[in-house]
């Protein structure tokens, strides 16, 4: 393979630049462009060690700074790997980069590094997930579920399912294709407790998704109540700054207004919308009409109330509205400092968006909706390609259980051999070529 260089640390101007080169040359690269301050050559360096010297290209020498080269396989990518820090100036980065180019190395692509780090054995695919999850965090659970799955425990528990259902199926191939042989047979109720085992840890991780997506990418939210229910000050209260106007007048809000904001351990992407009401016109009718579609489409629905006063006709045409999303509704019945009336559904949380009591209770609730209980403290499925996986494979699981119950075991081979190359994408021992590359391709250059 061709020796690839990038630069790896973000574009722009800082104290450091970091450019990375990989392959076989990555030495002979070195050798060509750095030159240590003690006048020994790099390549008597022990791997590993951080050298100072200088940097230096065609036209003659150009920054100092430091240089490591790493020996396969004991490097990230599993090759030969060089790795330059010079000064964060454009120009010095830009002519670091041209002299690894001409002296033999060409332009890495997205993810590149990494993924030659997977085709080497060094990351399997839910690791390498796990790096670009890492770079991306916006929680600090989303980071420290990303660090679990880069030290393998994700893999753990995808090898020993992998393992349970490999078994099973060799078990029943065995018997089937040597009758003859002294082998002890696999009985459909061993099976079927074994597939049982198996899918209640799948089912476990399958779980945790709702969680993973909710601390990585967030949760659709919607706030919508009739006017004057103080939405806009929810609003405010959970970005925890002045984002909407705030007025007493009603339709002040006549468009969706959109916030990512960190609630508790998720994040949420948050739209205050319209107050819902009757006779509304014009631009307040259009907002009202948005309102209504940004509901249909939410993955939670936050329906707020006027709490220290009975329901209007409006209220009630709120409630009929979110009828059909109940299972995605939290009903929040704001100024409870000012009295508190029955809530028209449940759940329910009684706060004052204006001085903030309660919101604790709000917080957990949203959590709890998240899906943080079902998550624990073990692994969480944060990919929803790993998550896709895990349905397949547990759909399988399923089929085979189904079909044990009226067959024999060798029957059901074929659904536990389907299960296995189910789960085996998720590590990426029975992905395809355009699966992996599509998921490198969303990595940065130089990583």
């Amino acid at each position: 393979m061709s020796t690839i260089a990038a630069i790896s640390t973000p574009r722009g101007v800082g104290g450091i630049a970091v450019i990375r080169v990989s392959g076989d040359d990555a030495a002979a690269v070195c050798g060509r462009i750095f030159l240590p301050k003690s006048g020994k050559a790099m390549d008597s360096y022990p791997a590993g060690t951080e050298v100072h010297g200088t940097f230096r290209d065609g036209s003659g020498d150009f920054d100092d700074g430091m240089a490591v080269l790493f020996r396969a396989p004991r490097s990230f990518t599993g090759e030969d790997t060089a790795e330059f820090s010079c000064h964060g100036g454009l120009l010095v980065q830009q002519r670091l980069l041209a002299a690894c180019f001409a002296a033999g190395c060409v332009p890495a692509i997205p993810g590149e590094f990494s993924k030659r780090a997977f085709i080497n054995g060094k990351l399997t695919l839910s690791q390498a997930e796990a790096i670009g999850g890492i770079i991306d965090a916006r929680t600090d659970e989303c980071l420290s579920a990303g660090l679990r799955q880069l030290g393998g425990s994700l893999s753990e528990e995808i090898n020993g399912i992998s393992h349970e259902l490999v078994s099973a199926a060799a078990a029943i191939c065995a018997c089937a294709d040597y009758p003859d042989e002294d082998i002890t047979e696999t009985t459909s109720e061993e099976l079927k407790e074994r597939l049982e085992r198996v899918l209640g840890r799948l089912e476990a991780l399958i779980k945790t998704h709702r969680y993973g997506k909710a601390i990585s990418d967030g949760i659709k939210t919607v706030i919508c109540g009739r006017p004057n229910t103080g939405k806009s000050t929810l609003m405010n209260r959970l970005c925890g700054e002045d984002r909407v106007i705030v007025s007493d007048s009603a339709g002040t809000t006549r468009d969706v207004v959109t916030e990512t904001v960190r609630v508790g351990s998720v994040l949420l992407r948050l739209s205050d919308t319209a107050g819902i009401r009757d006779g509304a016109e014009g631009a307040e009718k259009s907002g009202i009409e948005r309102s209504k579609s940004m509901i249909e489409s939410a993955e939670l629905i936050l329906c707020v109330f006027d709490g220290s006063k009975d329901l209007t006709d409006d209220d009630r045409e709120l409630i009929r509205a979110t009828e059909p999303y109940r299972a995605n509704t939290v009903c929040v019945m704001n100024k409870c400092d000012l009295g508190r009336c029955a809530s028209p559904f449940e759940p329910a949380v009684y706060v004052s968006a204006k001085s903030g009591d309660n919101m604790a209770q709000l917080y957990e609730l949203i959590n709890s909706f998240a899906g943080k209980n079902d998550a624990g403290n073990g692994e969480i499925i944060v990919s929803a390609r790993q998550h896709a996986a895990a349905v397949r494979c547990a759909e399988a699981v399923r089929d085979a259980l189904t079909t044990l119950d009226g067959f024999t075991p060798d029957v059901a081979a074929t659904d536990i051999a389907r299960a296995a190359a189910a789960i085996g994408e998720i590590d990426g021992r029975t992905v395809g070529e355009e699966i992996v590359g599509e998921i490198f391709s969303h990595f940065c250059v130089g990583k």
